[in-house]
């Protein structure tokens, strides 16, 4: 849904109408933007990519345009339009929008409250600066609720609720935090739901959040798969002794073919990820990486950074794997086992957004192919392995070993803690132990490390043949 078309210039003249837009192409997803028009409540089933961080704050604006001004001397001004967001990015990522649309209107003010900031800066900054719309995740929103002083006043002016990603909101854990939000904000309101896919806990969530009279749009088009036909997919299968080499080899093949290439690598632990940019990183490669381990301003600088260049590859966790709009991605390149289909599919839209063509590769290790059953129904096809060159390998291990000691026992740690959640090897303690060495040895380990006792305890994992305990 590339709503923007044609319309920014309406936005300058401070006309934020949707029926404006209406003019072009009525697509599902305009629809939706219709009821909302007329004050219903929406749940809307949209995929990734499909620009719906303006089909919410489009009419979100327009309450705001529309609504009164506040006295000056209100010393807790309310706040109209609330929007929630999983994670920090996508927050960010939401208020950077919100602050372009509103170019043409100064007094209108977009404020951020995210986890991994002070939260004596953020109270500061709320009151002594405009905001109108506010832009959060759901425990830092919590924190504002039960430890800044008015705040939950100002929520009381809540005209317009939008969550987002509700879906991974619940996969996160954020069920509580949201319902303690919902009790802070008028029952009187519209809100707005948007989640990628449906399941039986976004159902009950509605029950909560919204009106019993609201439109459920799904903007997934008939005829039309989940995951975007531009992009290319393919999967390969691979002993781990040879996933890193050929992720080099991946990448520099990817590279000599696209002159603007722009990757993302995905990696299943933040860990595991600082590994891998790392080896990436003595391998000469242009890389950044993000992930939960790194403060936010890092994370947020780098973001910005990827979001706005080329020839460059993003190394991460599944921090990225969801809504962020990073415009021409040509390549996301899974490493490892996706925590679900719907993980898959969430990364993989990264690329081929608005349109654009793009390229997805699942690199798998054999007792992990069981995972492909259920991608059964998306068109992902078995790709053979590129070749390898002894020289080329030999390069990677030499790049291994310049890799920090104690970033390699993170990394193996991390991995045994992942894959001992995930059922299919997890349950098998003593096979998943083998397979932990295993990628202990791809990363040029004799030895594995050895794991704090405690740690071991609560992994279920005590005196399981070959792991070493300190």
């Amino acid at each position: 849904m590339d709503i923007l078309n044609g319309s920014k210039r309406d936005l300058g003249a401070g006309n934020f109408g949707v029926a404006r837009l209406l003019r072009h192409k009525e697509t599902k997803e305009l629809v939706a933007m219709k009821y909302i028009e007329r004050g219903k409540d929406v749940l809307a089933k949209a995929k990734t990519g499909t620009g719906k961080t303006v089909a919410f704050l489009l009419p979100s604006i327009e309450v705001v345009v529309k609504s009164p001004p506040t006295s000056p001397d209100n010393k807790r001004p309310p706040i109209l339009a609330l929007v929630i967001c999983p994670t920090r990015e996508l927050a960010n990522q939401a208020a950077t929008e919100a602050n372009t649309l509103l170019k043409h209107h100064p007094t209108i003010g977009v404020q951020v409250v995210i986890g991994g900031t002070r939260l004596g800066l953020e109270q500061k900054r709320m009151q002594t600066n405009p905001c109108q719309i506010l832009v959060a995740t759901p425990g830092r929103l919590k924190d504002h609720i039960e430890n800044t002083p008015g705040f939950e006043t100002r929520l009381k002016g809540v005209k317009v609720l939008v969550l987002d990603e509700a879906d991974h909101l619940l996969d996160m854990g954020f069920r509580k935090d949201i319902e303690r939000i919902l009790t802070a904000v008028p029952k009187e309101r519209q809100t707005f739901l948007f989640s990628a896919t449906v399941p039986e806990e976004v159902r009950q969530m509605c029950l909560v959040a919204l009106r019993r009279d609201h439109e459920f749009i799904n903007c997934v088009h008939e005829g039309t798969g989940e995951t975007h036909q531009q992009v290319r997919q393919t999967h390969m299968i691979a002993s781990l002794d040879k996933h890193f080499s050929l992720l080099y080899t991946l990448l520099r093949a990817h590279i000599a073919d696209n002159v603007d290439y722009k990757v993302i690598v995905f990696c299943t632990t933040a860990m595991v990820t600082k590994l891998v940019a790392d080896l990436l990183g003595e391998l000469n490669l242009n890389v950044r990486e993000i992930h939960s381990r790194k403060p936010q301003s890092y994370r947020t600088r780098v973001s910005n950074e990827f979001r706005k260049s080329k020839g460059l590859i993003l190394v991460t966790s599944d921090v990225s794997a969801r809504g962020v709009d990073y415009p021409d991605v040509t390549l996301v390149l899974q490493v490892g086992l996706p925590k679900d289909r719907e993980q898959y599919i969430h990364r993989l839209g990264r690329t081929g957004r608005k349109g654009k063509e793009g390229e997805g590769i699942l690199l798998l290790a054999p007792w992990e192919e069981y995972f492909l059953s259920s991608l059964k129904d998306l068109p992902i096809t078995k790709s053979s392995l590129p070749s390898t060159d002894p020289e080329t390998v030999k390069k990677v291990q030499k790049a291994l070993c310049h890799v920090e000691m104690r970033n390699k026992e993170a990394a193996y740690q991390a991995w045994l803690g992942y894959y001992n959640s995930q059922k299919m090897i997890g349950r098998d303690k003593e096979r998943l132990v083998e397979l932990a060495n295993e990628f202990s040895r791809s990363m040029g380990l004799d030895n594995p490390p050895a794991i704090p006792k405690l740690i071991l305890g609560k992994m279920g994992l005590k005196n399981v043949p070959g792991l070493r305990a300190k």
